[in-house]
């Protein structure tokens, strides 16, 4: 149980982690790049999808209790539609990364 309970940590961790980097990396690009912003943006969106996924399991394996897996079921169900949605926007933006350095390199 502690093990289980040390991985979905790691994963609170390491989604953390990422998105404060995808912030990071949406905030220091150029403004001549908005299509990468935006990439970055749902990078980070993904991550925190994640992190409230990992959150959410968490909190169900740590407490018992009606009120318990209400709002886990919450987190959990809020974070796939944050991260799906995001993960989608990703590979959205992806494909135009190419044109937009193309257009910009002058």
């Amino acid at each position: 149980m502690e093990t289980v309970n040390f991985l979905f940590v790691f994963g609170i961790v390491a989604s953390g982690v990422f998105y404060f980097v995808f912030k990071t990396r949406q905030f220091r690009t150029s403004y001549m790049f908005p299509i990468r912003k935006k990439m970055y943006a749902s990078m980070a969106g993904t991550a925190l999808g994640a992190l409230l996924i990992f959150f959410g399991i968490n909190q169900l394996m740590l407490f018992e209790g009606i009120l318990t897996y209400v709002i886990a079921a919450i987190f959990i169900l809020f974070g796939g539609y944050v991260a799906i949605f995001n993960f989608n926007a990703t590979k959205h933006y992806k494909q135009f990364i190419a044109e937009e350095r193309r257009l910009n390199e002058n």
